[in-house]
């Protein structure tokens, strides 16, 4: 029998000895929960440390990521590979242990956390990405894709408003396989939180439609593993276990203080807290038969032999859903990928519509959706004016009474757009989906930043490539979320509607002016805010096929005429010469300057280029749909887009500030918020007409 309370004072030795080597980080969490890691990972999570991406192993989450240093000794006791020595490195440059958990650098991390709330809300997405595969890919007697969802979780996660989206999600949508544990001990940063966080969490929990353990001793590993083993048994709601423990538990001085929670417990204070524990062995030494006892290696081999045989045995029966089940695990996009794009593509620049952006992304989505199974939508209340629903991707829902994903609901078509916006008429329709058809557009309500933390857990997970809609304004609420996507490299699609002052009526509250520059400062996010129909469609190809990094698409509430073009093959370069001097008569005439655009404003930059061409003066005009892919293109073709001699004036309605990189001589923009009235005459008010970008061009060479 394994000796759990040895097990347990492992975690907590190695996390107070790691954060006083390091003179830096969170003891008390990994003390207290300590006991909470015995019951969970000895005796209940199902992983490998030797292959920690096997398709159906269980997946957890530490939400509360401070407390990594549980997470970082678990894995290194248990046999993943994270030698003693990165754990001597905690918090040092370029090793596997972090201060905050980060995936893909340290084996077993299955997401970065930090920014509280956002953990535990990848872990809904997590668990509804095992139902959906399991609803779509299970067979009778071949339950290839079974497995859970844990998280650990704190005070902060309960506090943060995301976690309110998020687990009411999870109740609406049964995720019974989720299973969390909230470490409450009472104690955050400020001292004991009573006095600023009175929740009554059990009743909270239950009003979303969760299973409700607990309280229970969090410092007892035989009631966590009762609790845990009561929990996987409840077939329609995700469970809460709630867990009282003591933050800092074992340390005579700091526990149940909020001196243990972020800083090194102190020399004294560990040697206190080592004759406490009765664990007399040096620092990050752990005797031979407590490794043995956490050691995971051969069970874990097993467990991940039995699925072997399980899929092996689903394959030879369903060859073809096994190879689907297959690619779409290793996010390998169907061989017939570039293909559809090209006709998708070709389509867009034959009919030349004169559409919004934001129904030029539905015109694509017909066709990507039609073709990648993959693709798993949404919106954020707003699907009559995000146009994020396509023929092919009918409605997600649930059961009531069982939970169970119900199949074959007919496509969603919104009776109306946001708030007094007549719905725009959409490409989707009532059809019948086919026999068989798992919904694939999810309704999150109002709750922005949910959608986007959830689109995250969902593509960790794999086997599906999420996008969800809302207006670019609300950006602002999801931007951490869609920062995090960044960091992790995850192939996550925002589409963001009304990304101007184009939308009118609505106000400065509802208009973006900020917030295309603001998405272009993030590292790694791809941000396209295309022109017209063919643009938008090479958009929505080049976000698919970018595995490590998430896009943002900024798209139009208003029409935008089609820009005709020579050559689409530049498109995905970010920026391309879409017209220059001879389209408007100036053959012979030298080119004087380049005007800049992007989105609605290209068909200004055209317009203002045919007034200049009346006064004999030849501009090039270059559409620039992505800054972020333009700036990654080699230093000849940036050259070859906007040779250095000509002066460069650019077109957006938003902040000028981003601009100026380019080495602009002037920038039509618009540096203040909005007002409230009609587009046109919010354009007229503003600059944003054809005759100011020719007059502003005009000044440009005058000086």
């Amino acid at each position: 029998m394994a000796n759990q309370a040895l097990m347990a004072n492992a975690i907590r030795a190695l996390a107070m000895d790691a954060v006083q080597q390091a003179n830096s980080g969170h003891p008390g969490a990994p003390m207290g929960m300590a006991d909470m890691a015995v019951a969970l990972w000895g005796e209940h999570l199902r992983y490998n440390p030797a292959n920690p991406h096997w398709f159906d192993r269980d997946r957890f989450v530490l939400s509360n990521g401070h407390a990594s240093m549980l997470l970082y000794s678990v894995l290194h006791l248990t046999g993943y590979d994270l030698p003693l020595p990165e754990l001597k490195n905690f918090r040092q440059l370029h090793s596997k242990t972090a201060g905050h958990p980060e995936v893909d650098v340290t084996p077993g991390v299955e997401t970065t956390t930090g920014p509280l709330g956002q953990g535990i809300t990848n872990a809904v997405g997590f668990a509804l990405a095992e139902k959906l595969l399991a609803a779509e890919f299970n067979r009778k007697h071949h339950a290839i894709v079974d497995h859970h969802t844990y998280a650990f979780l704190g005070d902060g996660c309960m506090m943060e408003g995301i976690s309110h989206e998020a687990c009411a999600l999870a109740g609406a949508w049964h995720l019974n396989k989720l299973i969390a544990l909230y470490d409450d001990n009472g104690i955050s940063i400020d001292g004991r939180v009573l006095p600023w966080f009175i929740d009554n969490t059990e009743e909270r929990f239950k009003a979303y439609g969760w299973n409700v353990i607990g309280p229970i001793d969090g410092n007892d590993a035989k009631d966590v593993s009762k609790a845990i083993a009561k929990a996987k048994k409840e077939e329609s709601r995700p469970t809460l276990i709630i867990c009282k423990t003591q933050i800092g538990k074992g340390s005579p001085n700091r526990a149940n203080t909020a001196k243990a929670h972020g800083e090194p417990l102190g020399a004294d204070e560990i040697a206190l807290t080592r004759a406490a524990l009765n664990w007399p062995y040096a620092a990050f030494e752990v005797p031979e038969e407590v490794r043995a006892d956490w050691d995971h290696k051969a069970e874990g081999a097993k467990a991940e032999a039995a699925w072997n045989d399980k899929f092996a045995a689903y394959a030879k029966a369903f060859p073809e859903l096994a190879a689907e089940f297959t690619r779409r695990m290793r996010g390998e996009l169907p061989k017939n990928f570039h293909q559809v794009a090209f006709d998708t593509v070709v389509a867009a620049h034959t009919k030349g519509e004169t559409v919004a952006s934001r129904k030029a992304s539905q015109l694509a989505l017909e066709a990507f959706t039609a073709a990648l199974p993959e693709m798993l939508g949404g919106s954020a209340d707003l699907t009559g004016s995000n146009l994020t629903n396509t023929k092919s991707t009918a409605a997600l829902r649930f059961d009531a009474k069982t939970g169970a994903v119900v199949m074959d609901v007919p496509v969603q078509q919104p009776n109306q757009g946001a708030e007094d916006e007549a719905a725009p008429e959409s490409t989707a329709d009532n059809t019948e989906p086919p026999h068989g058809v798992v919904g694939r557009h999810i309704n999150y309500g109002v709750r922005e930043f949910g959608m986007a933390a959830i689109m995250n857990g969902i593509a960790l997970h794999g086997g599906f490539i999420p996008y969800g809609g809302t207006f670019l304004t609300f950006s602002d609420y999801s931007r951490n979320a869609i920062r995090m996507a960044a960091l992790m490299k995850r192939r996550v699609v925002h589409v963001f509607t009304h990304d101007s002052i184009g939308l009118g009526e609505d106000g400065p509250t509802h208009q973006s002016i900020e917030h295309a520059a603001s998405l272009r400062l993030i590292p790694n996010l791809d941000v396209w805010r295309p022109g017209d129909t063919a643009e938008t469609a090479v958009a929505w190809a080049v976000a698919l096929q970018n595995q490590s990094r998430p896009t943002a698409l900024l798209l139009s509430r208003q029409n935008i005429a089609y820009a005709p073009k020579g050559d689409l093959g530049d498109i995905s370069r970010g920026a391309y010469v879409l017209s220059e001097p001879e389209a408007v008569g100036l053959k012979s005439k030298k080119t004087a300057a380049v005007i800049i655009a992007t989105g609605s404003e290209v068909q200004l930059a055209l317009a203002a280029q045919k007034l200049l061409a009346e006064k004999k003066i030849a501009v090039r005009v270059v559409s620039m749909p992505s800054t972020t892919t333009f700036d990654r293109q080699d230093v000849a073709y940036k050259k070859a887009v906007l040779p250095k001699k000509l002066p460069r004036i650019a077109v957006e309605m938003g902040c000028t500030g981003g601009w100026w990189k380019y080495g602009c001589a002037a920038v039509v923009g618009i540096d203040s918020y909005g007002e409230s009235a009609p587009a046109p005459a919010l354009f007229k008010h503003f600059g944003f007409t054809a005759e100011n970008v020719a007059a502003t061009v005009e000044a440009a060479l005058r000086g």
